[in-house]
């Protein structure tokens, strides 16, 4: 590991404070009796205070020495005077410790007593201060010029994003994103739980990924050996809670598509669903612009937000507009009863690119998301999808070849997703059929069978409207982000690049041994085949395939029906 100068010498003040008989590195607890916000909030000059933050900048003035310290509410200066905090004779802990073996970022605790500066600024002089961590790497630290101009600012979003840790620390405002994401889960579960409705858990790995049209990942369970998926929608197993007897439920879910990445798009993301018996999307739209309503308040404190160059406002009611009127509104082409050849013909003539897997509904996806999504700035329900589009939900109870679903749109993006379910376990089997005829096609989106879920139909599920949000897009438009990125902690990004020859792989005895099996029969195998040529316990098969895989040096795929190993 390659070190740069600063951090070369921060390892030998580390030596120098061990050799001082100082642990850098405690591990007893620190009892703080303030914070830097309490401390502002309830000043008293002359008060004793016991706080604990991270060092972010010092002026050093022979024996004293004014600095800024940040813990997780906030700054507030503090300052050290050589005699105040030494005592006696022995002057090591101010001019050796302090003013020689701390640096910026390493995080100490403080005792002392509150008092106003001459220009009235609030500070803790200290009495007695503790190391409590030594930071080893230097943090990134803004810079302004005589003219005002920032330098060395920690801006790209990249390093952003892949040290949230550092951007936490030195961007202190990008917390309030999170404080806010907080708040709108917090609102959300209070709105469902006064209105009497049970939260739930559903299984993450799943034997079939149902409930939504999307590419799931896929793995391999060794013990059962089967194949298992990560969620892409948790629709299915909340709609047999329904069946099961609970009125409403709802559920925060972690799901996971395996498809691209861009601004609104990460491969995990945070669904909320929820389904209440009884109700149909007539009654889920009235809902759902109250719960928005009611969100917005207890994020921001208002229901207006502001995102990019628009002031949305999401004060209910909402707008509402078919399917059917948006497309003919954007495009002047009247989708009703049109053939799939129709559809395609059209699409190829306004510029939208198409192929022969597409069914009735991709088509029509299609269409609506080049030509009208774009034109709906407020929150506006878009209603009565085509059939086609919909495999999971009732048919129109009043209009031939569409079906009971709402999706909302905010400045051109769909935010949350609903229906009257469908409930017909025979309807339900031929919409899935055709979903498999779809996907016989080359559509790789298109939604399994689950034999399971059409039993559960079977036993009866009592009418039900459900409804999904996308709680990362919906937090965007609430703190005016227009990257999915800013609203996750750690959003998923390409591995690091490594400078050549930076890193060596070492692999172990055993690993070595199933790489030989792969090398003998020509990179690839059945999975099956390596284990049992391996010949080792479950245990340690299970530890070294897995290290294999980390170190990119394998990989596991299914083909067909057979599940194989390969080199990468």
């Amino acid at each position: 590991m390659s070190l740069s100068e600063q951090e070369i010498i921060r390892r030998e003040k580390l030596q120098k404070l061990t050799e001082m008989g100082i642990n850098a590195f405690p591990a007893e607890e620190y009892v703080i009796s303030d914070t830097t916000k309490t401390i502002k909030e309830n000043f008293s000059e002359g008060k004793k205070v016991k706080i604990a933050g991270r060092l972010m900048s010092r002026r050093i003035q022979g024996k004293a020495s004014f600095a800024e310290l940040q813990d997780s509410e906030g700054k507030i200066q503090v300052y050290f005077n050589r005699d105040e905090i030494c005592l006696g004779e022995d002057k090591t802990l101010y001019n050796e410790v302090y003013k020689h073996l701390l640096d910026i970022g390493d995080i100490i605790g403080i005792e002392g007593e509150l008092f106003n500066t001459q220009v009235g600024e609030m500070t803790v002089k200290v009495e007695n201060f503790t190391l409590l961590t030594k930071a080893l790497r230097p943090l990134p630290q803004a810079k302004t010029d005589e003219n005002g101009v920032v330098h060395d600012a920690f801006n790209d979003p990249e390093l952003r994003y892949r040290q949230r840790y550092v951007d936490l620390t030195v961007n202190p405002h990008v917390k309030e994103i999170f404080v806010k994401r907080t708040k709108l889960f917090n609102a959300m579960r209070t709105f469902f739980n006064e209105a009497g409705y049970f939260e739930v858990e559903t299984p993450i790995l799943q034997a079939i990924p149902g409930g939504a049209a999307a590419r799931p990942f896929i793995t391999h369970h060794n013990a059962l050996d089967i194949p298992l998926y990560l969620r892409i929608a948790n629709e299915l197993y909340l709609k047999r809670l329904i069946v099961g007897g609970f009125d409403g439920v709802y559920e925060f879910s972690k799901n996971f598509r395996n498809e691209g990445m861009d601004r609104t798009h990460n491969p995990e993301f945070t669904a909320m669903e929820i389904y209440v018996a009884y109700k149909d999307y007539n009654w889920m739209m009235n809902f759902t612009e109250k719960l928005l309503e009611f969100c917005a308040l207890q994020v921001n404190g208002t229901t207006e937000a502001q995102f990019g160059e628009h002031k949305i406002d999401f004060k209910a009611p909402y707008p509402r507009i078919s399917m059917t009127d948006a497309i003919l509104k954007f495009t002047g082409f009247d989708i009703t009863g049109k053939s799939e050849k129709e559809l395609y013909d059209f699409a190829k003539s306004i510029g939208i690119e198409v192929d022969e897997t597409m069914g009735k509904g991709k088509l029509i996806d299609e269409i609506f998301g080049e030509k009208c999504e774009g034109n709906f700035i407020q929150p506006t329900f878009i209603t009565d999808y085509p059939i086609e589009m919909s495999p999971l939900t009732k048919k129109h109870r009043s209009k031939e070849g569409l079906t009971e679903r709402f999706e909302l749109m905010v400045c051109g993006k769909e935010i949350a997703n609903a229906y009257s379910e469908l409930n017909d376990p025979i309807d339900q089997r031929e919409r899935f059929e055709s979903q498999m005829a779809l996907s016989e096609r080359g559509d790789d989106e298109a939604m399994f069978i689950d034999q399971d879920f059409l039993r559960a139909l079977e036993y009866g599920m009592p009418p039900t409207s459900g409804l999904g949000i996308g709680m990362d897009r919906l937090i965007m438009f609430l703190t005016n982000n227009a990257s999915i990125q800013e609203v996750l902690f750690f959003p998923q990004m390409r591995p690091e690049k490594q400078e050549a020859g930076s890193v060596k792989l070492e692999v172990s005895d055993d690993e070595k041994i199933i790489l030989d099996i792969l090398e003998k029969n020509g990179g690839e195998m059945s999975l099956a085949d390596v284990k049992n040529q391996s010949q080792f316990s479950g245990k340690k098969w299970d530890k070294t395939s897995k290290n294999l895989s980390k170190l990119n040096l394998v990989k596991v795929e299914k083909i067909g029906e057979n599940v194989v190993m390969k080199l990468v």
